[in-house]
């Protein structure tokens, strides 16, 4: 199916300003969909004289006229006949319809072209009955299909869309006047004005006054309340106070080069809000929680280490120390989660500072060096942690043992080398990581360092948790290549 992009850059005169402009009028034409109870479709010339339907829009507050898919279908030669009568003259029009079916055809206009041709479907028979919000409606979406053919309508260099918390048509309407007056609310937007603490008459009230009067003394303003409030820029704004938060999106209405007065669209965010502080409290509290952990971690890591420092058995020294290293290596993941705001990690950050921290230990009087092959990625805390631990123990085994001899004897400067590689299967995602040493390389004999060591033992068990294999080899020309795979858990 053809894009909107596609369709117009068949025609070597459209910019990507053009496109832009069609995109940001599509960001905003639900509100025309929803004050209109109509679904509009958007008609692009494509190559020849053929028009293409590339996008479609169906109201949330009524019937929709098409309920199946009709983006990519091509104009009959009726249609084909009023699109292009529009273009040219650069005018809307209503023909006659069949029935109780009425299409308004609108030129999107954009300075002195017209870009495509916005049509409002509407099934008279199966309307609303019209009352006061339906007839507000339907003039207020006359107001922004005339500010369409004018070029006036979507607003250059503004928000467009419905994003999280903002407001739309079904929350709640107010209309004013060029001075600020509210010409028409609708019933939830009433509510909203009272909720806020205004009991007086709604219609007529200068809306800026409505809530500054409700607004905390010394409360710090946002610079774009004042605008938005009295209708004069297309922005949005939140009002809190005692508990409440507004937010409201205004909308100017324009008619040739002289606002008339505007559109705000209200919504009571109180209880969204209310949820993202409790998050952040909980993320807040989380974080501490992980850095209170890594705290405690490393006070028993530092504990063992001078533990170590007064014990002559060099065998308990090493298992000590070795234990230190262990509990130094979780403190790396408990670290990285204490500064984000999830219970991912990236890995790959985890794993410099694993490599960084063991190759200083484990090979001493060798200058080791490390690097990465691709990426990690995100992994879920659950994963991090015996990852990191595996990791740790496969590089500190390289390092230790891969360049035990005497410098001199080494065959080229020390470097261990760990690859990294996301993949997936029928049964969910697999990560392979292979820790490369160019070292003295297995003893002669053996396709396998020993496994009756703690470090290994360690390695098999966390390995089995995680669904893991570990498989060695040689490298080339010398050296050892440790290559486990693991099965990730799944963050759903």
């Amino acid at each position: 199916m053809s894009t909107l992009r596609d369709v117009m850059s068949q025609n070597p005169a459209t910019t990507d300003g053009d496109i832009d402009w069609l995109q940001r009028l599509l960001g905003d034409w639900q509100i025309v969909a929803d004050l209109s109870f109509a679904d509009l479709t958007l008609w692009v010339p494509g190559g020849g004289d053929e028009w293409v339907l590339t996008s479609h829009a169906r109201p949330s507050t009524g019937p929709n006229f098409y309920p199946d898919d009709v983006v990519g279908q091509r104009a009959k030669d009726d249609r084909r006949l009023v699109l292009e009568q529009v273009t040219s003259a650069a005018r809307s029009t209503t023909p006659k319809g069949v029935g109780s079916i009425r299409e308004q055809y609108v030129p999107v206009r954009r300075g002195d072209r017209v870009l495509a041709v916005l049509v409002r479907h509407t099934d008279l028979q199966n309307m609303r009955q019209q009352g006061g919000l339906e007839v507000n409606y339907l003039r207020t979406a006359q107001s922004l299909l005339t500010m369409v053919a004018q070029g006036n309508f979507p607003t250059d260099h503004t928000p467009t869309g419905v994003g999280r918390g903002t407001p739309r048509v079904g929350d709640g309407v107010i209309r004013l006047t060029a001075d600020g007056a509210i010409d028409y609310a609708s019933p939830n937007a009433v509510s909203a004005l009272r909720r806020l603490g205004h009991t007086d008459q709604v219609s007529q009230a200068d809306l800026s006054e409505i809530v500054t009067a409700q607004l905390p003394s010394g409360i710090q303003i946002d610079e774009a309340m004042p605008l938005v409030l009295t209708g004069r820029a297309p922005w949005g704004t939140e009002i809190e106070t005692r508990g409440l938060n507004l937010t409201l999106r205004c909308v100017p209405l324009i008619e040739g080069q002289r606002r008339v007065g505007a559109l705000l669209l209200i919504r009571d965010v109180s209880e969204m809000r209310r949820r993202e502080r409790e998050l952040l409290t909980k993320d807040a509290t989380i974080r501490e929680i992980h850095h209170r952990v890594k705290n405690n971690l490393q006070t028993v890591a530092a504990l063992l280490r001078l533990q170590s420092r007064r014990l002559d058995d060099v065998k308990a020294k090493a298992a000590l120390s070795e234990a230190g290293r262990r509990l130094a290596t979780v403190a790396l993941v408990h670290d990285t989660l204490s500064h984000g705001f999830d219970e991912n990690v990236d890995f790959d950050e985890v794993s410099r500072k694993v490599m960084r921290s063991v190759v200083e230990v484990a090979a001493p009087g060798v200058s080791v060096q490390f690097r990465s092959v691709g990426a990690f990625g995100q992994l879920l805390a659950e994963d991090a942690t015996p990852l990191a631990m595996i990791l740790a123990e496969l590089v500190h085994n390289a390092a230790e043992h891969g360049f035990s001899q005497e410098k001199d004897a080494l065959p080229e400067a020390p470097l261990i080398t760990v690859e990294a590689l996301r993949g997936s299967d029928e049964q969910g995602e697999l990560l392979t990581v292979s820790v490369i040493d160019n070292g003295q390389g297995l003893p002669d004999g053996t396709d396998s360092p020993p496994s009756s060591g703690l470090g290994m033992q360690i390695v098999g068990a966390l390995l089995a948790d995680l669904d893991g294999s570990l498989a060695w080899d040689t490298a080339k020309p010398h050296g050892t290549v440790a290559q486990f795979i693991v099965r990730l858990r799944s963050s759903s």
